[in-house]
């Protein structure tokens, strides 16, 4: 069945796919620097792709390009802007006016008790949604004022809240995409945004679903470890020891000879 091309998010919110360039074997063509569809078998062409993401050899993956169209409040679409690798073009309140069109959570959360920046739990607070609405109304009928009184569209825009819905078209390459998933699907990235995240993840991973399993094994769902780190495992396990666990768990070939040299170095 063919993937979605739009998903909801939020309360108004969406992401829609709207092209891509390339897939899983254009990765393994740029990595192979061949032309046509070559003659290797899928297992191959996985086993490629895997080995390009374990030892962090990018630029094949930047061969693929996804252009997304989302709908987003402005506050996640600033923290989406953080990522400087893409191409965007936003809807213009200069030459625009701005829809009505506010985000209004479900739920209100409470600060976070480990992240300043962040947040927790849910609170139901029907006077701080009432507060959040009349703000937004008087917000915008402050924006048509301004507008009906002969100011600018760039100037009467300023009274408008970071809660108010823009769009974007949003261009970026596999490589560059898979950072900023890895970013903003972690527990500690706002809920809102990784809402935006998860769907953008869906889209990505069933059109390379090769290259996404391996950005989940050694990447997503990975971690790096310091050197102090690793100086801590080694006090703790022998090879012999750690071998058995990768070979329990299906590691084998050169896969578990580097797993093993990650820890205890060469010749491990």
């Amino acid at each position: 069945m063919e993937p979605p091309s739009a998903i909801p998010v939020l309360d108004k919110g969406f992401v829609r796919l709207v092209d891509v360039m390339g897939d899983d074997r254009a990765v393994v063509q740029a990595a192979r620097v061949s032309y046509g569809e070559g003659t290797k078998t899928v297992r191959e062409d996985a086993a490629l792709i895997d080995y390009l993401m374990r030892h962090r050899h990018t630029s094949p993956f930047e061969m693929v390009v996804f252009k997304f169209h989302v709908k987003a409040p402005l506050f996640v679409a600033r923290q989406w802007f953080r990522h400087r690798t893409a191409s965007v073009n936003e809807v213009s309140g200069r030459y625009s006016v701005l829809k009505e069109e506010f985000y209004e959570p479900q739920a209100w959360r409470k600060p976070s008790g480990k992240n300043k920046q962040g947040s927790e739990g849910a609170l139901e607070d029907p006077e701080a949604t009432a507060l959040l609405q009349g703000v937004e109304k008087e917000a915008y009928r402050a924006y048509q004022a301004l507008l009906e009184r002969g100011i600018a569209r760039e100037m009467a825009r300023i009274v408008l809240p970071l809660g108010l819905y823009t769009e974007f078209y949003w261009k970026q390459d596999l490589h560059n995409l898979f950072g900023f998933l890895k970013l903003r699907l972690a527990p500690e990235a706002q809920w809102e945004i990784r809402e935006y995240a998860r769907a953008v993840a869906e889209l990505v991973k069933a059109r390379v679903p090769l290259s996404w399993q391996s950005f989940e094994e050694h990447v997503l769902l990975g971690a790096s470890l310091s050197r102090t780190e690793l100086q801590a495992l080694r006090g703790l396990l022998t090879p012999e020891a750690y071998e058995k666990a990768l070979l329990a768990l299906g590691l084998s070939g050169s896969r578990l000879k580097e797993a093993l040299e990650k820890v205890f170095g060469p010749g491990a």
